[in-house]
């Protein structure tokens, strides 16, 4: 099953190798089910069934067994768990087991990743390309495939949509230019987010338009939308939580009439927000560039520790479209690296300049002293 998802992003920590097979009940298994957790709201969590129960019934709103907690183990929209205790009537069940995780995408929360779609608006609010590359550094965390969205299109000219679409594709990505307002590109994403498998998410700052983009690709969606502010040009955040919604994918369309027909694609739209932290690790940060990975593919560094800034023995040197954009990077990085050490440098001065006081106090002392021999 597709899953696609809207997020502002941030880094992913991957659990396990790979998810296991589906859970289905057998006839010794009356009240209990498994499926797909599809949206969080306080203590509780809807769950989209593998197989509907009595009636029909697909979605459960589930609590948590209180040995989840106990375990260290937290639930999140896109975990494929197993439910206990279900009630039919009152669509109620609780969640008592987690299925291996591939990975977890932190900002907010969403489980087996497995593509992310940067919505950028080029106008209303400008672009920003620094905080486009943050990102984009933080979608590369996922390990999954990345894809770039420019919205808004219609509010720049043809030959600037071409360049900018130019000067993205040099970054490394398929660019999708697009504008809800005309259908400028509505239906290629369509078709590209209907054929991609397992789970997407849409992420990018406030005021990018997700929010109306989901509403051109699912229309029955009637998401809350909000013009950007006008004095200070940034969007407003009408998203408060991640929810999955369902969207037919390209072959359940096509299946619609089969025996087992193939299951919904899912769509969602989730909270914005405008500054993603960048990873601690500089080796990872490089990582995440594409041009870097394409270069070194070619041939390496001459020496293991190179921060790619074209000294001596660098292969990348500088003549590359986002060398300033990386540079800037990494020197956040580095300098939030070296705080720690600065303050246990710091630490240790003080306290050998306090040892050495109480030393030089207690020779006074001794000096002092007619009794001291």
């Amino acid at each position: 099953m597709q899953a696609l998802l809207g997020c502002g992003c941030g880094s992913v920590v991957v659990e396990s190798p790979g998810a296991s097979q589906p859970y289905r009940p057998g006839p010794a298994d009356a009240g209990r089910a498994s499926g797909r957790v599809v949206a969080l709201q306080a203590n509780y969590c809807r769950v989209e069934l593998d197989a509907p129960g009595p009636e029909g019934c697909r979605r459960l709103l589930c609590t948590r067994r209180s040995r989840l907690d106990h375990e260290g183990l937290q639930v999140w929209v896109g975990d494929r768990v197993r439910l206990e205790g279900i009630d039919w009537t009152a669509g109620r069940a609780a969640v008592a087991q987690l299925e291996p995780r591939r990975n977890l995408l932190q900002r907010p929360a969403v489980a087996n990743v497995d593509r992310v779609v940067v919505v950028t608006a080029l106008a209303e609010p400008d672009l920003d390309p620094l905080q486009l590359t943050r990102f984009l550094v933080a979608a590369e965390g996922s390990g999954a495939a990345v894809d770039l969205v420019l919205g808004k299109a219609d509010l720049v000219a043809k030959p600037a949509l071409r360049q900018a679409c130019a000067d993205f594709e040099a970054w490394g990505y398929p660019v999708f230019p697009l504008s809800t307002r005309t259908g400028l590109g509505l239906a290629a994403l369509r078709h590209h987010l209907r054929t991609a498998a397992g789970i997407t998410v849409l992420c990018g700052p406030s005021g990018a338009g997700k929010s109306s983009l989901l509403n051109a690709l699912i229309p029955d969606l009637d998401l809350r939308v909000a013009a950007v502010s006008g004095r200070l040009q940034r969007g407003r955040h009408t998203t408060r939580h991640v929810e999955l919604f369902a969207m037919q994918s390209e072959l359940a369309a096509a299946d619609a009439l089969a025996l087992f027909p193939v299951a919904a694609a899912l769509v969602a739209d989730t909270p914005g927000f405008n500054r993603p932290e960048l990873p601690s690790d500089p080796v990872v940060l490089a990582q995440a560039f594409p041009e870097i990975r394409q270069r070194l593919a070619l041939g390496l560094c001459r020496f293991r520790n190179c921060r790619h800034l074209g000294d001596l023995g660098c292969a990348m040197g500088t003549d590359w479209p986002r060398f300033s954009l990386y540079r800037q990077c990494l020197e956040e990085v580095e300098a939030i690296a070296s705080v720690p050490s600065r303050v246990a440098t710091t630490t240790r001065r003080r306290t050998s300049r306090r040892q050495t006081s109480q030393g030089l106090s207690r020779l006074g002392r001794e000096d002092s002293d007619p009794d001291h021999p």
